[in-house]
């Protein structure tokens, strides 16, 4: 009953100790120490847990032969498993992908806000538009200049300055030494910046998905600023769903430490694993960032320009940090949306990946705005034109989606 006990006890222990560990990490990076300092505290916790344990688990034989064995046994455990806990926690993976060149046309704003965006303008060959078009990616962590221009070319060609760009953290951008740093707060005044530093008085606003609720929140803080906005399948305005690093099955002692330390202390995590190992890892969930509503199943992309078409994944759509933190809304959202005056257009698909429902409460939080259901990207970049040139668009006034809606309610 006795060997029982201990082995119950013993297993308790075994399993606390990583969660201990990580607390023991998180504990001491809070208070400012260096990341050797915490990952040495965290493991030293985990492995003396670790080997209390052990010494509960394997039963004290009377035998003084017996009580060697024990102790050889216990302690070739303890380092088989300390050795490998801590080299994968201490030793960085392999980078795969790095940073891909700059695309065709790429340049970059330097803005008040010290954030650097890199961005691609589209030049009509003739500006017969007042006002710019801007487009807003598809989600915090999605990057633009690698792809969308050669779709949306297309809207220079009825005279306006297109401009795409990667938001802070994103893609060609620059990343922040702070990963708390990165917010929707952060974007909406890097997108007041982008506004001054193009000159112009009120943007065209183009956005889906996480940028449409960008758009969103610039619209309420800044209702001036815009001429007219669509969103497209637009992420809930209350969503503050982020990129997460545990998706992709069991994760490892290193992915758990970062894990814990962006909850707690994100500069710690900053520091311990960079920003070319968290573009890695978040790359594969990121997106492709093409701002237009696909059909099911989605069509093949769009052509690239020869220098883009071989840019590897994470270079273009990965995010990093930037897709990993939490964005609430801004104070005053909804109150905001409710003196809005531009006209704006909510656009949902057969299939984009967000919700009737969120696109429903978006609408009703923008007085006035239009809706319009287009299935596939022909009808959306038609559905697109006619309202920025001011032409009526054909609405859609069902509450309930049609039959042929394949995404979520």
């Amino acid at each position: 009953m006795r060997s029982f006990t201990g082995i119950v006890a013993g297993a308790a222990v075994l399993a606390l100790s990583p969660v201990a560990g990580l607390a023991a990490l998180a504990g001491t990076a809070m208070v400012g120490a260096r990341p050797g300092v915490f990952t040495g505290t965290g493991l030293a916790v985990f492995a003396s847990l670790f080997f209390l344990g052990l010494l509960l688990c394997v039963p004290r034989p009377g035998p003084a032969w017996g009580r060697w064995l024990r102790a050889a046994l216990i302690l070739a455990m303890e380092a088989a498993v300390v050795w490998q806990v801590a080299g994968a926690t201490l030793t960085p993976p392999p980078v795969p992908v790095a940073a891909g060149p700059p695309v065709a046309g790429q340049r970059e704003w330097r803005l008040a806000t010290g954030s650097r965006l890199a961005y691609v303008r589209v030049a009509p060959k003739r500006v017969a538009r007042p006002e710019p078009v801007v487009f807003l990616s598809g989600g915090a962590g999605v990057a633009d200049v690698a792809t969308d221009p050669a779709f949306y070319r297309r809207l220079a060609a009825d005279g306006y300055e297109v401009y795409v760009y990667d938001q802070v953290g994103t893609g060609r951008s620059a990343r922040l030494p702070d990963p708390a740093a990165y917010g929707l707060g952060r974007d909406v005044t890097d997108l007041e910046q982008v506004r001054q530093a193009i000159g112009a008085r009120r943007l065209n606003l183009v956005a889906r998905g996480g940028g449409a609720r960008l758009a969103a929140a610039y619209l309420s803080a800044h209702p001036d600023g815009v001429a007219r906005a669509v969103l497209a399948s637009p992420a809930g305005l209350d969503e503050v769903r982020t990129a997460s690093l545990l998706d992709d099955g069991p994760p490892g002692p290193r992915l758990l430490a970062v894990y814990t330390l962006l909850r707690v202390e994100p500069a710690a995590a900053h520091a311990f694993a960079g920003d070319a190992e968290l573009d890695a890892r978040t790359a594969a969930t990121s997106g492709s960032g093409d701002d237009t509503p696909a059909p099911c199943p989605p069509p093949p992309p769009l052509p690239a320009s020869p220098r883009t078409a071989s840019l590897p994944a994470a270079a273009d759509g990965s995010g990093g940090y930037a897709s990993l933190v939490e964005r609430p809304s801004p104070p005053g959202l909804r109150e905001g949306l409710a003196r809005v005056t531009a006209p704006v257009l909510v656009v949902k698909g057969p299939c984009d990946g967000e919700s009737w429902s969120a696109a429903t409460d978006v609408r009703r939080a923008i007085p006035g705005s239009g809706f319009a259901y287009a299935e596939g990207r022909a009808a959306y970049l038609g559905t697109v034109r006619a309202f920025l040139a001011g032409r009526a668009v054909p609405p859609y006034e069902a509450a309930a989606p049609p039959p042929g809606y394949l995404g979520p309610w």
